[in-house]
């Protein structure tokens, strides 16, 4: 089977990117799969797979979405592929693997902005695609399926979930002492690890408002956040002054190592105002961390909540989630959240992802692919 894999960066940072890199390197050994990847930048793998750059264009940027989309429609239609296997708004594939939201829907309900010259152009390749194309659809949670089922009444025959993968084996037999050693946590800190690259989004300052409210209605309680990624550290470091919390949260900035993250801390919170799945949930609780997240983000499919965390309603207060905190104060609670968080985590191997995209692939081709 000749497939073309589409992703503007492949290989490189970003959740998003990760996905990608995981599941096409882990086709293209599967038998009688020949995956070629059209992007604009790519750091290749091990597996056999041939590249094909797609030129970018710089200026202007509203024309990006546009020239990405034309260009790889022109590049593709140059060879003979069986299938084409999107994971970016562009106008002519089999599959597209949905990573976001409704662009229309990100912009005006997810960032409360106004639709820029660039916002239309991706929302006008993004309905063209879909609406045109007509490709089978793999949104990544329920939370992205309910939205393109709103927003372009798809039919549920045209739609299946999957989920994002994980490799336990990634995260087991860390020193976890040693590291706990090096960041200089004490036995006696619970530390709650925030992960982030837009902190706005991921509200960071509400995750500072519940340590705060947690240490003053536990006041033996020593919940410590460690936070790691990318945002204006800056301010943030004067909210904690604000808040009293200086000492109790450190900033580790954007970290390689992030599986050494998790084995350094005891639990994973994460308050974002939207995140279509947060691959950094999963990852969390296959380290074994119970999660604190909210219901306006699709990793909430795999988390019952009271069970391997807590799953709270994005527009709760500061309050409500000190008072998830606090029930993490104790360890035996904690570290039974965190079991059932690592066997739920499990049921997500990228064997089972790959699995699940090969059948996809023989569906759309038996139905009359390319």
């Amino acid at each position: 089977m000749k497939v073309a894999v589409v992703v503007p960066k492949y290989g490189l940072v970003g959740g998003a990117e990760r996905v990608v890199f995981e599941l096409t390197e882990r086709l293209a050994l599967q038998e009688n799969m020949d995956i070629h990847v059209f992007a604009n930048a790519w750091r290749a793998g091990l597996a056999p797979v041939t590249f094909h750059r797609i030129p970018r264009i710089a200026f202007p940027r509203c024309l990006r979405p546009l020239a990405f989309a034309f260009i790889t429609a022109r590049m593709t239609a140059r060879q003979r592929f069986d299938l084409i296997h999107s994971h970016e708004r562009i106008i002519d594939m089999d599959v597209f693997t949905m990573h976001g939201i409704p662009h229309r829907t990100w912009v005006h309900e997810a960032r409360g902005k106004r639709m820029s010259l660039f916002d239309l152009a991706v929302d006008r390749v993004e309905r063209r695609g879909i609406t045109r194309a007509k490709p089978f659809m793999l949104p990544v949670s329920s939370l992205v399926k309910d939205e393109l089922r709103r927003v372009y009444s798809l039919p549920e025959d045209r739609l299946k979930v999957i989920h994002p993968g994980i490799d336990q084996k990634f995260f087991h037999a860390l020193e976890r002492e040693r590291l706990r050693a090096d960041w200089g946590f004490t036995e006696n800190d619970v530390v709650i690890l925030f992960v982030g690259m837009n902190f706005e989004i991921k509200r960071l300052d509400l995750a500072m408002e519940a340590l705060a409210s947690a240490m003053r209605s536990r006041h033996s309680a020593r919940p410590l956040l460690l936070v790691a990624g990318r945002g204006d550290i800056k301010h943030y470091k004067a909210r904690a002054e604000e808040l009293g919390i200086s000492k109790r949260v450190r900033f580790a900035g954007v970290v390689e190592d992030m599986a050494a993250c998790y084995a350094s801390a005891d639990a994973f919170f994460m308050p974002s105002r939207f995140d279509t799945f947060g691959l950094v949930v999963l990852e969390a609780m296959a380290a074994g961390l119970p999660v604190i997240i909210t219901d306006r983000t699709g990793a909430k499919d795999v988390v019952v909540s009271g069970r391997e965390g807590f799953v709270i309603p994005v527009d709760a207060s500061a309050s409500v989630y000190a008072e998830c905190i606090g029930r993490l104060m104790d360890r035996d609670k904690r570290e039974e959240m965190g079991s059932l968080a690592r066997t739920a985590a499990a049921a997500h191997s990228w064997e089972g992802v790959v699995s699940r995209v090969v059948e996809v692939y023989h569906k759309v081709l038996g139905v009359g692919g390319k």
